[in-house]
């Protein structure tokens, strides 16, 4: 194979003169390729830093006249955040024609969502819906700097499969929210229609259907816009894209549109995985692909109604009691089925409920191993999966009896139904019982069977 660089061939970074060597090839897309590479010269005592490498094709370079702006501007301005595998200097080479850049290499506990899409990987539920959780929050934070993805897509987003911790790669893609001429368009089959039919510039806005596409691939593991109209395409070429996913696009799950249901035997991801969820879940992604295909301002989900929602997902997760898989609350169907959860949908068996607690209008699951977050006590605080404040914990001599343990250094107050009240120190464990209510200082949470 032809590469760009080769395995011991050096660069410099072009701000710090830094030497850079190139260790071996990552992969290589449209734009250029990717090496791992050691910045820094041991010959002057410096120690090497595993970092990767983008290097740029010439014809690309060609036809992305504003790139090195883009990335000095970027470079400049820093990372939303360290999910971002941002870029942190441009790199030349006398030998080599045009330049690339230095970002964070990625590790190797990272998956891509392709592997996830090709089943090669199997997270929990639990870690999907964190890593969504994640993207959203990601994105929520480049919007706020004024900034657009453009490409969010299969190829720009990997993630741990055992914590739903993410990566965001590719990010010389990221330009001014709605400036024209500015870099790629991105991918069809993530394009929002408007971009789709050319009517529209890359924005915050086609950046917010883009990730619901992600979204939905992710947990449901097909195409929103991929059903029977789909299947009757016999030459997937760029007219039948553009009518597609630009000039005529419907939702499979549409409630009032029928047309492009998706057929078993062909699309039996979605058919099988799209009943799991809850309805407030089911709801977001219905705005996203029926209001919001039509109108970009003011029909898509905002990232932070994606946050909320993936972190209610997150606290609706329980255990069936016949086989152990993952399951999700719906207060819909529990109210439609006389108290009882749906079937199982590994199983078929109607699982035990856990011991539940609301939090104002919000349940959480109280399973074996749920851990609550400061978001969870306190609704003034961001969303954080950092250090968990209390734990359930079962009974030490009775496994019947679980309670719930004060991991923070505040005092709790927990209030019978007979209204006897008693304090919960800091380290304490309260035993759950239906009814109990807790005062967390800021909020106030109910215990229910």
């Amino acid at each position: 194979m032809n590469q760009l660089l080769q395995p011991g061939q050096t660069v410099r970074t072009q701000t710090s003169q830094t030497l850079c060597t190139v260790e071996h090839l990552i992969g290589g897309g449209g734009q250029g390729e990717v090496y791992a590479a050691r910045l820094g010269d041991p010959a002057k005592g410096h120690s090497q830093t595993p970092v990767a490498l983008k290097w740029f094709y010439p014809h690309y370079l060609g036809q992305d006249r504003l790139l090195e702006q883009r990335l000095t501007a970027a470079i400049a301005a820093g990372p939303p955040s360290d999910r971002f595998l941002w870029p942190q200097e441009l790199v030349r080479s006398s030998g080599v024609a045009g330049f690339g850049y230095l970002m964070p290499l990625r590790e190797k506990r990272f998956s891509g969502i392709v592997d996830l899409v090709m089943r090669r990987v199997h997270p929990s539920f639990r870690s999907l819906v964190t890593a969504g959780f994640e993207l959203a929050h990601s994105y929520f934070q480049l919007h706020a700097k004024g900034l657009c993805y453009r490409d969010i897509s299969f190829g720009n987003v990997f993630f741990d499969p055992a914590s739903g911790e993410v990566r965001i790669c590719d990010n010389d893609n990221v330009g001014i929210d709605r400036k024209a001429g500015d870099g790629i368009g991105g991918t069809a089959r993530f394009m929002a229609p408007e971009i789709v039919r050319g009517e529209a510039v890359p924005s915050s806005q086609s950046d917010l259907f883009s990730l619901a596409v992600l979204l939905f691939y992710m947990l449901v593991n097909h195409h929103p816009l991929e059903g029977a109209r789909e299947a009757d395409i016999r030459c997937f070429d760029l007219p039948a894209m553009t009518r597609l996913y630009g000039a005529e696009p419907i939702f499979i799950f549409d409630p009032t549109d029928d047309r492009n249901r998706p057929l078993a035997g062909y699309h039996d991801n979605a058919l099988a995985l799209w009943p799991i969820y809850p309805a407030f879940l089911r709801d977001l992604f219905t705005r996203s692909f029926t209001s919001g295909l039509a109108d970009a301002s003011h029909g898509r989900v905002r990232e932070s109604e994606w946050r909320a929602g993936l972190v209610r997902l997150r606290d609706a997760i329980f255990y069936c009691t016949h086989c152990g898989a993952e399951n999700f609350y719906d207060a819909e169907a529990v109210r439609a089925n006389n108290g009882s959860p749906n079937p199982c949908w590994s199983c078929s068996h109607i699982p035990q409920l856990p011991p539940r607690m609301r939090l104002n209008r919000e349940i959480l699951l109280l399973n074996h191993d749920t851990l609550l977050y400061p978001h969870h006590l306190d609704e003034r605080e961001q969303y954080n999966f950092g250090a968990p404040l209390a734990q359930i914990v079962q009974h030490p001599r009775n496994p019947q009896i679980w309670g719930l343990r004060n991991l923070t250094s505040e005092k709790w107050v927990s209030v019978e139904q007979d209204g006897s009240a008693l304090d919960v120190l800091a380290g304490q464990t309260v035993t759950l019982a239906s009814g109990l209510r807790l005062h967390f200082g800021h909020r106030e949470g109910e215990i229910r069977f």
